[in-house]
């Protein structure tokens, strides 16, 4: 597997790619950066890597853009030491070429090294045996769980022509969307997980510390996680097969036709913590 992901704003990222590196079921072969200072979330992402005593992974920085977002963690990011990371584009490229359809590219950002990818060798993307994204919006948006109505989701409307281009590419692809990703971090969750004493729960304690900080917000809700949760252990997130467009606002609209996705619609909260939880401690 490959975690692209634009870690250092939102805190889920974190938490993802602690999952991943805990979980002995997957190989992960690197973590790609994506959106914004990618540079700096490098930097993050090789930090936790190391945390998590894993130092052999490699990190490669995606495409920058503009950036549209606070990168609440960037203190912990700035302790790293600095130096360059190998390009991404090329880096997934390659790898999908030495090993097509074993590939699972774990997709937690906006699609703009997706988008990059299909710009720069369309055919050998196709190869990629899948992609799980944390994105879109079928029913449920935001904390929305009465009305039912959904949102234009962040890491679709951050690069709608790379969302669009990814949902036309043919890939299988296995969707978690707001209506399955809204799992919130109580503070007792919090306490059992940070009440560990070891580098990788105590890296992310203050990063946690650090999102809070900045957002004002003492419970994350870890989306992104159920992504990485669900390219480990798919019963975690039961997908039904359906056709979505993305269309000009960044809205994932759920429309006739043959199926281009799976989404999982539903999820159940206690089951997922229960898988998360043991892996962090």
């Amino acid at each position: 597997m490959i975690l692209d992901t634009d870690i250092g704003d939102d805190i889920d990222d974190a938490f993802a790619l602690a999952l991943l590196l805990r979980s002995p079921e997957v190989k992960v072969l690197a973590v790609t950066t994506a959106f914004g200072d990618t540079h700096l979330r490098a930097r993050l992402a090789s930090r936790l890597v190391k945390e998590a005593g894993d130092p052999g992974i490699p990190v490669y920085a995606g495409v920058e853009t503009p950036p549209k977002t606070t990168f609440t963690q960037a203190k912990w990011a700035r302790q790293t030491p600095d130096h360059s990371y190998p390009d991404a584009i090329a880096f997934i490229l390659d790898a999908i070429r030495r090993s097509p359809g074993e590939i699972t590219l774990i997709e937690i950002a906006p699609e703009s090294n997706i988008g990059a990818l299909l710009a720069r060798d369309p055919a050998t993307f196709r190869k990629l045996k899948r992609v799980v994204l944390m994105g879109g919006s079928i029913y449920r948006g935001y904390d929305d769980v009465a009305s039912r109505h959904p949102d234009a989701e962040w890491n679709i409307e951050a690069d709608i022509p790379a969302a669009q281009a990814l949902f036309n590419s043919g890939v299988p692809l296995y969707v978690m969307p707001l209506d399955s990703t809204q799992m919130k971090l109580d503070a007792a969750r919090q306490a059992e997980i940070f009440g560990i004493a070891a580098p990788l729960t105590d890296a992310l304690k203050e990063l946690t510390h650090e999102w809070s900080m900045s957002t004002h917000n003492a419970t994350p809700t870890l989306y992104d996680a159920v992504a990485a949760g669900y390219a480990i252990h798919p019963e975690l997130c039961p997908t039904t097969p359906m056709r979505i467009v993305v269309d000009a606002r960044g809205y994932t609209k759920k429309v006739e036709g043959p199926a281009n996705a799976r989404a999982c619609l539903k999820s159940d909260a206690d089951e997922f913590f229960r898988f998360l939880v043991p892996r962090l401690r």
